[in-house]
């Protein structure tokens, strides 16, 4: 089935054997007026006006056909049958001694500067259309049901999981300005959706050293290319009996590493690029649950401005992981080129997208005018049934029906959490469960927290509201601790939020809680290692935070705070040995008495500006989405006073700066840096909660991907101050860029990491970590470890040691 549109060549595309040949390029001579075939070879070109046309029908591995018409009415049917290439090879240049290929491949490495310039500006429509499916479905995974997709699966629990269509004008100058504003946006089953197909995100340019995926895949035309790929020519073919085309095998040296494999078509004397069929493989571009990806690009000729121009492009993937296979395409044509000598000043501006008013609105009567690409039978099924679907899911029957099933009561619940929910009004009502709240510390003993919410959402512009308790239990120290929350998000333009909370609880001296309770228990019942220290907070704040103008983002907050010292109240320990606790004395370890501050109060304001230079977003009628530019570094500014304090001593002034930046290496990794210096005011007396804390790590054990935020054998409160500091990390991920190189290891995929890190405070020698490590450690497509080894220096050489990175651990905590 397909949506014939007014003024439009339609037909099929077969070859000799009468199949359908899919995503063939089509085009009117000598135009930038195209469109491709959908999967069953249907297609529909639009034509403005009645006239002579030259219609060109091109297809890698088949003989271009060059169709003469003169319609008279629309839709005009033109059916096409394409032959197979013959390729040829020149005896004379086989014979040379050299790889012609390889000839033919530094021709274009040579001339591609060159190619890229001829459309380094342009204007064109753009369309685009995702699909993802779903095949053989599993009924659970990891032992719980997956019936989310049951209304959109057929009998062998396979289906369309997503469907979705963009139209779009774009102005674009290379090497990275866009400009893109999407007039129409739909998706299947979702009538105030939005797409998030866009032209940014598949701008995939060979002419480039590095196409981005993942990572940053090396080009078969980079200047480095050679050292990565091997060449073949399998022959070549003439395009209009005139343009010599090559046809060349594409295989890399080292599968391990950011490759693709395939052809690449390079046409004679110009070297331009005449078309691509190349794959990358998950494994090469370092995401486990990706098989593989296949980009193809076609370029179509105009006579008149003697240019070859990318007009199709398609992405096809097929991924999976724990039984659930998914496979799907994109589909891109461009059309109406326009090719400006230069842009106005103002052309390009830090919106990078926006749509215009209804672009989600559209009607099929529109869609079935502008859409490029014909629906298959299954889109067009998948469009109508979703479309019903939703019309019964807004139904307050159905949402009543469906809360009504999840919302019974069942007896697992009292332990693993319970949520009652109103579908139709959007609001639910949450508890959180006993068991993921467990956990072991000195001072509390067994502790046992849970919580109590409420949310109430509006899907229509994003916001919410939530009011939420969390009840906090120590089983040694016989005391029940409670908190409120309340917060409030107003829009979704400038992200402005309210939150209020109050209570009490307990909290580490470092408020960043380096440790976690999962790792703290385990440390403290086998290891009796009770590194975590804690004291008792009783506050009321209030936090209000938006985005002032595009890329300051300004949060406020204010507090009141009763602080009060707390002691070990266990030594119980799984593992009996003369090994004691230490106190919860981070100041005195042994001494089991003496508290590390004084119970006492203040109140506090402070302010935190976060800058993103040269920030871009997109704009929707739901909200500001905001992106970071990575050409820059994030900076952040931080000023906190205290005041009506219990004593004068208690108040200071913290003023502080931090600068995180990644650089990208190109194939070579990514350099992460992240540096902050401050100082404390008039903060000679103040209580040791209110020092500058840094993230230490005594347990051995990583949490985090990256450890850009913490040293890596610094005991936790050991260069606390309540002066200046300069606090600098850095670690680089090669990618595989090394490892990739070494026979045997770049069989397991993994990356190296090598860092610096850097502590400077008054009264101490300046401490140093030098590491190294290997990461994207696990099996098969899980890859969850990683492994560093670390020397400390501080006046001299002060201790070595190895870190266990858990990455998993960021989900459980």
């Amino acid at each position: 089935m397909s949506f014939p549109a007014v003024a439009q060549i339609v037909g099929t595309v077969t070859d000799n054997q009468n199949q359908p040949l899919p995503y063939v390029n089509i085009y009117v001579e000598n135009t930038y007026t195209g469109t491709i075939s959908n999967e069953k070879g249907q297609y529909d070109l639009p034509i403005k006006k009645p006239g002579k046309y030259t219609i060109i029908f091109q297809y890698l591995g088949f003989k271009t056909v060059k169709k003469y018409i003169t319609p008279q009415e629309y839709p005009y049917t033109l059916d096409i049958t394409m032959e197979e290439e013959n390729y040829s090879l020149d005896e004379v240049v086989i014979n040379s001694g050299d790889n012609p290929a390889d000839a033919i491949i530094r021709n274009a490495i040579a001339s591609k500067r060159e190619n890229s310039e001829k459309t380094a500006r342009y204007r064109a429509d753009f369309y685009s259309r995702g699909i993802f499916r779903i095949k053989d479905a599993p009924k659970t995974v990891l032992g719980q049901k997956l019936d989310m997709f049951d209304d959109i699966l057929d009998s062998t629990r396979s289906g369309i999981l997503y469907l979705s269509e963009t139209v779009s004008k774009l102005t674009f100058q290379k090497p990275d300005k866009m400009k893109e504003v999407i007039v129409a946006s739909k998706v299947s089953g979702n009538d105030n959706g939005f797409s998030f197909n866009n032209a940014a995100s598949v701008n995939f340019d060979f002419y480039e050293n590095y196409v981005p995926f993942n990572i940053n895949v090396v080009s078969p035309i980079a200047d480095n290319a050679f050292n990565y790929y091997r060449y073949k020519l399998e022959g070549t073919f003439f395009y209009e009996d005139r343009i010599q085309i090559s046809k060349i095998l594409v295989t890399p040296r080292r599968d391990s590493e950011p490759v693709m494999s395939g052809y690449i078509y390079i046409v004679d004397d110009s070297w331009a690029i005449y078309g691509t069929d190349l794959t990358v493989t998950g494994k090469s571009v370092q995401t486990p649950a990706l098989d593989k990806m296949t980009l193809k690009q076609t370029f179509s000729y105009n006579h008149t401005n003697r240019l070859w121009v990318k007009n199709t492009q398609t992405l096809d993937f097929a991924a999976g992981m724990l039984g659930i296979n998914i496979d799907g395409r994109f589909t891109y044509v461009y059309n109406n080129f326009e090719f400006p000598e230069q842009f106005d000043k103002k052309t390009f501006t830090r919106e990078v997208l926006s749509f215009e008013d209804n672009a989600n609105k559209k009607d099929d009567q529109f869609w079935e005018t502008i859409r490029p690409v014909p629906l298959t039978e299954e889109e067009s099924t998948d469009y109508i049934k979703k479309d019903i679907l939703q019309t019964k899911k807004k139904s307050q029957v159905y949402l009543d029906s469906v809360d009504n099933v999840a919302n019974k009561l069942k007896p697992m619940d009292l332990i693993m959490g319970y949520s009652y929910q109103n579908s139709f009004k959007n609001w639910s009502v949450g508890y959180d469960g006993l068991l993921t709240g467990i956990s072991f510390n000195t001072v509390q003993g067994y502790r046992l927290s849970t919580g109590f919410s409420f949310s109430k959402r509006n899907e229509e512009d994003r916001t919410f509201s939530y009011v939420g308790a969390k009840l906090d239990y120590g089983f040694s120290e016989e005391r029940l601790r409670g908190t409120l929350t309340y917060s409030q998000k107003f829009n979704n333009l400038n992200n402005s939020q309210l939150t209020i909370s109050g209570g009490t609880e307990v909290q580490q001296f470092n408020r960043s809680n380096p440790i976690s309770n999962l790792v703290n228990t385990v440390s403290t019942l086998f290891f009796k290692d009770n590194y975590m220290k804690l004291f008792q907070r009783e506050f009321a704040s209030m936090n209000y935070g938006r985005e002032v103008i595009n890329g300051l983002h300004m949060n406020g907050a204010a507090s009141y705070e009763n602080r009060s010292p707390l002691f070990n109240n266990t030594d119980q320990t799984y593992i009996k040995h003369d090994k004691l606790y230490t106190s919860n004395n981070p100041l005195a370890p042994s001494d089991y008495t003496t508290p590390a501050f004084e119970e006492h109060h203040l109140a506090k304001v402070g302010v935190v500006a976060r800058i993103n230079i040269a920030q871009e977003y997109w704009s929707r009628p739901d909200g500001k989405f905001n992106m970071r530019n990575e050409k820059y570094p994030t900076f952040f500014i931080y000023a906190e006073k205290t005041f009506a304090a219990s004593e004068k001593r208690y108040e200071y002034e913290h003023l502080q700066g931090r600068m995180n930046y990644d650089l990208n290496l190109g194939n070579k990794g990514v350099l992460g840096m992240d540096i902050r210096a401050g100082k404390l005011f008039n903060a000679d007396e103040i209580s040791f909660v209110d020092y500058k804390h840094f993230n230490g790590n005594q347990t051995r054990i990583g949490q985090s991907d990256r450890y850009l935020t913490m040293f890596n054998l610094l005991p936790y409160y050991s260069a606390s101050t309540n002066d200046s500091y300069l606090e600098i990390h850095s670690e680089h991920n090669d990618n595989g860029y090394i490892m990739n190189k070494v026979p045997l290891l770049n069989k397991l995929q993994l990356t190296m990491n090598l860092g610096y890190h850097n502590l400077c405070v008054p009264g101490r020698a300046p401490y140093h970590e030098f590491t190294i490590g290997l990461d994207n450690l696990g099996f098969g497509k899980f890859r969850m470890f990683r492994v560093d080894y670390i020397r400390s220096y501080q006046n001299g050489y002060q201790g070595d040691g190895v870190i266990f990175g858990l990455k998993f651990l960021n989900f459980l905590n």
